[in-house]
């Protein structure tokens, strides 16, 4: 069941934290996302759990210690303590729902304008406020498996017009949620290098394939969703308890090497050319965050199968979608030089995607398939109708045909080495506050070649 809108999503609501306050800012105190954080001056194995509260990281530990959790009202004897001073998020994951809502009610409490059970604690204070320029994030949990999937329609279409025109979409496309399973131990947060990976690609029939630098290398502009509660291996997850299980969601870069996949994915699909980075926002904003923001799935086209029995739901249909807006920007290394802002490639709405996180999430388990608490699962590329809605350089240049000039008079069929790619997102509705998912951005770098035997 989705999220119900409370007192926590209340527009007039204000924070003692100044910068919360602030017109677009991504992180007011409706938002309130979960993350893991270091101060830059410690080592990793310092890591804790803050929330974002406008330009600052209240460290949640801080507030456990002091005795500010105490009190909080779940449904079960079990401290809270425990889960939010733990080094990484999968502890807060695993517990109901019920509790994620009531630590949110009282993180929100204490930082409203008002109250100063922690603002008005100096000694407190001192430590549990950290600026976002201070700290080193880290990833939220400890992801054991992720899935990626291909639930926009509209990337799809463009996709297999450009190999397939007379055939674009496979037969199983409006049937399942296709997905593939991905590499965990290459997921990395917002900021870490992105080095042009090498590998086989082959230029036309008639040659061998040679192993070297990808020349095709590209972003996809995704939603990341992390699981809650998990569900035992021969356990199906029904449709109606799907949200349940679902914590919160990120941006997700997907750095694609479009060569390399052409040569290598059939017949068992992405391979090399996906498993050497993806990128994510290091916010996890929660679903009950989202709660205003929920809209029905995407409306079928006439003549589209409707789903099958386990993948759908009146509460789906009513609030599966989300309203949440993402845009892409570009900043070439000569753009920095020259002190030239970063451009945007395209934007897109996540409401247009023809799956919804719910039925991802059910298919995924409905042949008893196990989750973890913590494990992520991604949307595929978000792009829409039109074209300044496609969220991937393949699609935006169409196979490299239409290139993108920058201000600088540079051209871009794919990236460059020097190139930074800089993803937000952000959700807005009238008589609500305007929340968002930060940024994830990555700077590709040249590839270094592996030693060859002779």
């Amino acid at each position: 069941m989705a999220a119900p809108i409370n007192e926590t999503h209340d527009a007039s609501l204000r924070s003692w934290v100044d910068s919360a306050n602030e017109p677009g800012t991504d992180f007011p105190i409706q938002n309130l996302p979960y993350g893991v954080f270091h101060h830059e001056d410690e080592d990793e194995d310092e890591a804790r759990v803050g929330v974002a509260i406008g330009n600052m990281v209240l460290d949640l530990s801080v507030l456990a210690d002091a005795g500010l959790f105490e009190d909080i009202d779940t449904d079960d004897d079990e401290d809270i303590e425990e889960d939010v001073t733990a080094p990484m998020l999968n502890m807060l994951m695993c517990s109901e729902p019920a509790r994620w809502s009531a630590l949110r009610r009282r993180i929100s409490e204490l930082l409203s304008e008002g109250n100063d059970e922690l603002s008005g604690n100096a000694a407190v204070m001192e430590n549990a406020l950290v600026p976002m320029s201070d700290a080193v994030m880290l990833m939220p949990s400890e992801v054991g498996d992720y899935t990626d999937f291909y639930a926009s329609i509209h990337h799809a279409t463009n996709v297999g017009t450009m190999f397939r025109p007379d055939n674009p979409l496979l037969p199983n496309y409006k049937w399942i949620p296709v997905g593939y399973h991905g590499r965990s131990s290459t997921l990395d947060v917002s900021g870490a290098p992105v080095r042009r990976p090498m590998g086989q690609t082959r230029a036309d029939d008639d040659t061998p394939p040679v192993y070297g630098p990808c020349k095709l290398l590209d972003y996809e502009m995704e939603l990341g969703a992390f699981i809650g509660r998990g569900n035992e291996r021969g356990e199906a997850l029904s449709i109606d308890e799907a949200e349940d299980h679902l914590f919160g969601v990120c941006l997700v870069n997907d750095w694609s090497a479009r060569d390399m996949q052409k040569w290598e994915y059939v017949p068992l699909g992405p391979f090399l050319a996906k498993s050497f980075l993806t990128t994510l926002s290091p916010w996890v904003v929660t679903m009950e965050a989202l709660a205003p923001f929920r809209v029905p799935s995407m409306e079928r086209a006439a003549g589209d199968p409707a789903p099958l029995d386990y993948l759908s739901s009146n509460e789906d249909r009513q609030f599966g979608g989300i309203d949440l807006q993402v845009e892409v920007f570009i900043q070439s290394e000569k753009m920095r030089e020259q002190g030239m802002e970063p451009m945007q490639l395209s934007t897109a709405n996540f409401r247009d995607m023809y799956w919804t996180l719910a039925q991802m999430l059910t298919h995924h388990g409905s042949n008893g398939c196990a989750m973890e608490p913590g494990d992520l699962f991604a949307s595929g590329t978000i792009s829409g109708p039109e074209k300044n809605n496609r969220g991937c350089m393949l699609e935006l240049t169409w196979r490299g045909s239409e290139p993108v000039e920058l201000p600088t008079g540079e051209s871009r069929k794919f990236l460059a080495d020097g190139d930074e790619v800089i993803m937000h997102g952000y959700c807005e509705r009238e008589g609500y506050a305007r929340i968002g998912l930060g940024v994830c951005t990555g700077v590709v770098s040249p590839a270094v070649s592996a030693m060859v035997s002779s």
